[in-house]
């Protein structure tokens, strides 16, 4: 582990050409995100064009764990390309992870969808988003050590606070060019052909950004490490062979870096993928109030990254961490009452329910494909309300009970499919939605006729919907805004805490494992984790009793673990 220093930090200014140099490092690793995030962004539109073939809120989750699959082998592009880090050189590794990354994402805007070459079309998103995930795994280490061993030992956080903002401003970027690409060419398009401009003309950012990456200067640090002929020759099995540096990666990972990630995805990608699916607003709409909410909010990643210096990286991780496990059952309600508030008070004036045997009703999805959730009654009511995004209550009932949905004092009986074959069966479950639906629009839930119906026949003649004339815009972006914000603060210093942890010769290596298992797997299975949590149990706020969890746990390991790292002397 880096040694303190037995002093204050040296007071060095980096110099004009190292500003500059941190400069190309961040507006590179900004593409890479761009490339990374865009596919979460459009995660509803890649569901209708790639997992076409299950239902609808399996397809969803499909979609989801095809942006997590990128997110599961992180870790394993920390390792190679940490070691290569550790070995070869910070500047010609992020070389490499640019090209892949590059690669990937303009593959994505070509590749055929489900309706033209069937099963295979899926298995090669997710193949491309396994390279994206590899190239990411290298990517984000390299940046973060570059930048610190360039940095003064008295503002590491400030300026490794910029390579913090990257991620944000590559989503930012990614949600600028969908808006304007939506805007331009209209929703109807977008979603037939437009979703894959973003990823094609990600080729062009590739070019300014390797460009720029070309004019790096290696590492000083690094430099002077290979010039002494002390850098490591097997940094994985120095980094994590003994305990003592083991034991600090476990830190790293329990007592801050998993709460992190998992603030920084609900703060930014469950909130919208929640504003979309959950509270039915329109994609557009969402990219735009999410986009507001992240300019707002990117310039504290800096403060808090300064502040950092001041006071130290350990207590503002921590503090954020607890605020977020406090507030989010209550920032998402707020949420709900401002996005679609009259779903909100319907769903209090008449709370809907599912009365059944829970020994009859399965699992609200299905990892083949192959569950149409019509064999049973009690099936066929959690199956439509899930998909209209109704949050419901379970009543047990006696085995044998045939299962209903009470929509405040109205009762309407699913069919009961023992008794019901073929065509029969499909016009029951059919007239059934139909009645639901008008249950819930005489409730008060919002609903509207289905623009899709005048192209499909099997489409339901209305859905449920957020009234763009009644989202309190303002209000939502201040609830994003504030989400943001608990953002900003776990990983504004993250970076700066992560490189003071760990020493030159392994640092490459030690820092980016635990920050992608923490990112990647904590963070990154996030949204497909909660979803499948609401689909299960049909309250739409459950799912957030995974980051709480996480966040809560962290700091908890972090307040007894964690060591304060700011005063530390990396150049030793």
């Amino acid at each position: 582990m880096a040694a303190a220093s037995d002093s204050m930090p040296k007071h060095h200014e980096a110099t004009g050409g190292e500003k500059r140099v941190i400069l190309a490092s961040s507006l590179g690793t900004v593409f890479e995100w761009y490339d990374f995030y865009l596919y979460g962004l459009l995660a509803t539109v890649i569901s209708a064009q790639f997992f076409s073939g299950v239902n609808e809120t399996t397809g969803f989750i499909f979609a989801l764990a095809a942006f997590a699959a990128g997110f599961a082998v992180r870790p394993f592009g920390a390792l190679v390309f940490g070691r290569l880090g550790d070995i070869v050189g910070r500047k010609y590794t992020f070389l490499v992870t640019m090209g892949l990354m590059g690669f990937a994402t303009f593959t994505v805007g070509i590749l055929p969808n489900y309706a033209s070459i069937g099963v295979a079309a899926p298995i090669m998103l997710v193949l491309l988003r396994l390279l994206q995930g590899l190239a990411l795994g290298g990517e984000y280490g390299g940046a973060a050590t570059y930048v610190a061993e360039h940095a003064p030992n008295n503002k590491r956080g400030l300026y490794t606070s910029f390579i913090q903002t990257t991620a944000t401003l590559g989503l930012f970027a990614a949600l600028l060019v969908v808006i304007g690409t939506r805007t331009l060419i209209g929703e109807e398009a977008f979603k037939d052909w437009g979703w894959r401009v973003p990823f094609l003309i990600s080729v062009i950012l590739l070019g300014v950004s390797l460009w720029i990456r070309m004019q790096l200067q290696e590492s000083p640090v690094f430099q002077k490490m290979k010039e002494e002929g002390t850098a490591s020759k097997a940094p994985i099995s120095e980094a994590f062979g003994n305990w003592r540096n083991g034991r600090v990666v476990l830190i790293a990972l329990f007592g801050a870096v998993a709460g992190q990630a998992v603030v920084w995805y609900t703060g930014q990608f469950y909130a919208l993928f929640f504003l979309e699916k959950m509270l039915l607003v329109d994609g557009a709409t969402a990219n735009i109030l999410i986009a507001i909410a992240l300019a707002i909010g990117t310039p504290f990643f800096i403060f808090f990254g300064w502040l950092s210096d001041k006071i130290g990286r350990k207590w503002i991780i921590l503090a954020g961490c607890g605020l977020a496990a406090m507030t989010y059952f209550p920032a998402f309600n707020a949420l709900s009452n401002v996005a679609n508030p009259a779903m909100a008070k319907a769903s209090v004036t008449a709370p809907v329910s599912v009365t059944a045997n829970e020994n009859d009703c399965s699992l609200q999805f299905d990892p083949i494909g192959r569950n149409k959730f019509d064999s049973k009654s009690c099936d066929i009511a959690k199956s439509y309300l899930a998909k209209n995004a109704v949050s419901y209550s379970v009543v047990s009932a006696p085995a044998g009970t045939v299962a209903s949905v009470r929509i405040g004092d109205k009762v309407i009986t699913a069919p009961d499919p023992s008794k019901l074959v073929g065509e029969e069966k499909a016009l029951a479950i059919k007239a059934f939605g139909g009645e639901v639906m008008s249950n819930l629009q005489a409730a008060g839930y919002p609903v509207k006729d289905n623009p899709a119906a005048a192209k499909d026949e099997k489409a339901p003649k209305k859905i449920l919907f957020a009234d763009p004339a009644q989202i309190n815009k303002p209000l939502v972006v201040a609830v994003l805004t504030y989400l943001v914000l608990l953002v900003t603060m776990v990983y504004g210093p993250i970076a700066a805490l992560l490189v003071e942890l760990f020493p030159t010769r392994i640092r490459y290596t030690s820092m980016s494992l635990p920050y992608h298992i923490g990112n990647g797997w904590f963070g990154g299975f996030l949204p497909t984790t909660a979803f499948a949590m609401v689909a299960a149990t049909g309250d739409i706020y459950y799912g957030l009793w995974y980051p709480i969890v996480v966040a809560a746990l962290t700091v908890i390991a972090g307040l007894l673990f964690l060591p304060e790292t700011f005063k530390r002397n990396i150049d030793d």
